[in-house]
């Protein structure tokens, strides 16, 4: 059924102006597979499964937590190897790429080792599993948990190398090394569930068996592989430096200094709930996974398409008007499915031609679209489920903190959008054609395909929880599907579980990554360490404290997905922060801030870069205009740091006056940034201008009564003087 179909309240009238036909489809990465047949079949059939296990299990069926959130790192990793190649895919098959030629016997050797390590560990897990179940052997012979451990590692570290060098490049085939990597996933999985009681009391401790030390170092190995193939090196290098910290400790100077752990204690350590199985893959599997579901069914019932033509129809033909939409559009949808650079791909590929086609340069249309993105990442209610790994990390109920966003992310997006709205009337820009633009009055009469995301507020606020709300807002979008020609059948219902868990094995190995380095930050004590640090330097000054955490937030963020850099700089830069006396709220908002804006951060801009890709801008300028039309972010975080108020926090005078004083003093910002302000501004009256900005956020009644003396004067100076449009 065509997309077009979505923006009208019936299908008798195909003249209607659609701009959004898919937009939040998710395009193949290039490590991706493309799987059809009986292999797609059988692979689309694990991703059900995979995503109907988890709506059971939160709903219905609860199961212990350690076996929950192994299970859940282990059907990513099996997905994930099935459906990501080690290699960069081609659309096209090569002819002769799979032929006799290419096994030559180093290849032949390394899937023979591989077969032969991951299938007898894999058959000594499964011996212990049979004998408990059919003759009640709580203890398999020595020899099992004995000898499993090192033909894994073998097996693993075999199959990934070939992995390495030999895949190949065809979208439609799983390479045979891949599927041993998946049999390892289930090897490591089944020793762990076996052994997990016990384990519980001895991992990270003299009393770790050999077992358990392989199991955690090959499950280490996988999720490290399974990273690096859906998100780079970056990530990968980072933890591989954490790892190399614990051991290296003894040599290294100051406050990085510590004793040093063996492999024994580190591994078995690491796979514990103070590690990968702690927070944020506590998050990944529960709220992440619901709220990437639930984006999934908002695809398949194609009500991601609805918003953004609602966004086109509403501001479309307003000056610079498809840079407004992203804005809006791209917020909205970066809010739900959790990642910038992945929101930039899907709804930039229509925004940032239509901003290039009304004047935009090329670098500012990528600009904006990843600016709108990352500000996705901050909005409530979902912020891209760093609302809820914070709740996990604070114990701060989830609805106060969704409270404590809405001004903050109101600020960012209302710079973002004075930004481009005084960069399109700089630049004499129209907008698109009321002809060329979904109709309004058409669309208005669908505004009911706004519940789900309704639903979902209010029953978040309503007292139920975050779970339930997700479920009934999944629920919803399903419903209010059939009020469209898009109904959702059974077909539609079970493409969208499937869509749900290939979206969501990226935050599953993103999630399991930052839990690697939260570990080796616990067992160190690093954080704690940091902690003292930033205290030595707010006994000089606390503005140049906040400084450096703002400078580590960001540092460590670059190049991570969201998520990660989040859960990274909670565990090391917000202790050190509330050590300082700033309330958690305050500090944890802090940091969160500057991990989501590190995707626009010169030099490592991910989000910065994915936009420059469709635009076909140079990425590095690209980056500096993002970060450019994002610096209400980096300002912002100190404003509710001297202002807390703007979380919220106060009497609501207070927060009135904060607030409306500290959205005139974004206008100005903005003003300052663009260089335009009631007329072009020169760079002396642009440095005015930006001092009266900041006098306004600093929320002070006489701070505020100076910007307004600024800004008023330049209001009279360019209303009472000849004004001039800059060409172009």
């Amino acid at each position: 059924m065509s997309h077009a179909n979505l923006s009208q309240p019936s299908p008798a009238d195909p003249e209607t102006p659609v701009i959004a036909q898919g937009v939040d489809d998710e395009p193949l990465t290039p490590t991706q597979r493309d799987l059809r047949g009986r292999i797609g079949l059988l692979f689309a059939a694990l991703c059900i499964g995979y995503t109907l296990f988890h709506l059971l299990v939160m709903n219905l069926f609860p199961l212990e937590t350690w076996a929950y959130r192994m299970i859940h790192v282990t059907g990513g990793l099996v997905i994930g190897f099935l459906g990501y190649s080690a290699l960069t895919q081609s659309d096209a098959a090569l002819k002769g790429e799979f032929g006799l030629a290419r096994r030559g016997w180093p290849e032949k050797a390394l899937l023979a080792l591989a077969l032969a390590g991951t299938g007898y560990a894999f058959a000594m897990i499964a011996y212990a599993w049979l004998g408990w179940w059919f003759a009640g052997a709580a203890n398999p012979p020595p020899f099992v948990f004995g000898s499993f451990g090192i033909p894994l590692i073998l097996g693993t570290i075999a199959a990934v190398v070939a992995g390495w060098l030999y895949s190949g490049r065809d979208r439609s085939r799983i390479y045979e090394g891949d599927w041993l990597l998946g049999i390892a996933s289930i090897a490591m999985l089944g020793y762990i569930l076996f052994v997990v009681g016990a384990l519980r009391l001895r991992a990270g401790t003299a009393m770790a068996q050999p077992g358990d030390l392989f199991a955690a170092a090959a499950g280490v190995i996988l999720i490290l592989e399974l990273t690096r193939r859906l998100t780079g090196l970056v990530l990968v290098v980072i933890v591989c430096v954490f790892i190399a910290y614990s051991f290296m400790g003894p040599w290294l100077p100051g406050f990085l200094n510590h004793r040093g752990y063996d492999a024994s204690r580190f591994f078995t350590y690491i796979f514990t709930d103070q590690g990968i199985l702690g927070a944020p893959i506590a998050v990944s599997s529960t709220y992440i996974i619901l709220f990437i579901v639930f984006a999934a069914f908002l695809q398949a019932s194609k009500v991601g398409d609805y918003f953004v033509n609602f966004a086109f129809a509403a501001a479309g033909q307003a000056r610079g008007g498809p840079a407004k939409v992203a804005v809006f559009a791209s917020g909205l949808m970066g809010m739900i499915n959790g990642t910038s650079a992945g929101n930039v791909v899907s709804t930039g590929s229509l925004t940032i031609p239509l901003m290039k086609r009304v004047g935009y340069p090329a670098k500012s249309a990528a600009a904006i679209e990843a600016t709108a993105s990352s500000g996705g990442q901050i909005l409530p209610p979902i912020m891209g489920a760093g609302a809820f790994i914070m709740a996990e990390v604070t114990g701060i109920p989830y609805t106060e903190i969704v409270v404590a966003a809405i001004i903050p992310a109101v600020l960012y997006f209302i710079s973002v959008y004075f930004m481009v709205d005084l960069q399109a009337l700089k630049l004499n820009m129209k907008g698109l054609p009321r002809a060329e633009l979904p109709k309004f009055a058409l669309l208005v009469r669908q505004i009911y395909l706004f519940l789900p995301i309704i639903i979902l507020i209010y029953t978040l606020f309503a007292g139920y929880s975050v779970i339930r709300a997700g479920t009934l807002a999944m629920i919803s979008a399903a419903v209010v599907s059939w009020l469209t020609p898009h109904r959702m059948g059974v077909r539609q219902v079970l493409h969208a579980l499937d869509l749900g868990a290939r979206m969501s094995i990226q935050m599953v190995a993103v999630c399991a990554a930052a839990g690697v380095i939260v570990g080796v930050i616990a067992l160190t004590g690093v954080g704690a360490r940091f902690s003292t640090l930033l205290l030595t330097i707010a006994d000089q000054s606390q503005l140049l404290a906040l400084f450096f955490a703002m400078c580590i937030s960001v540092l460590l963020g670059m190049g991570m997905p969201t998520t990660a850099a989040y859960a990274v700089a909670a565990a090391v830069v917000a202790p050190g922060l509330v050590s300082l006396g700033i309330p958690v709220l305050v500090a944890h908002f802090f940091v969160f801030y500057y991990a989501v804006m590190s995707a626009i951060t010169p030099p490592v801009a991910l989000a910065a870069y994915a936009g420059a890709g469709l635009s076909g801008s140079d990425p590095m300028k690209t980056s500096f205009e993002a970060f450019r039309l994002g610096l209400a972010a980096f300002i912002v975080p100190f404003m509710f740091f001297s202002s807390h108020e703007l979380l919220m926090q106060g009497e609501w005078l207070d927060i009135l006056h904060v607030f409306v004083s500290a959205m005139l003093g974004m206008f100005l910002l903005s003003a300052a940034v663009i260089g335009y302000y009631f007329g072009p501004l020169n760079i002396a009256l642009r440095a005015v201008l930006l001092a009266g900005a900041l006098a306004m956020v600093d929320g002070g009644w006489f701070s505020d009564l100076a910007g307004l003396a600024i800004a008023g004067g330049l209001f009279i100076l360019q209303r009472g003087l000849p004004t001039r449009r800059p060409a172009g």
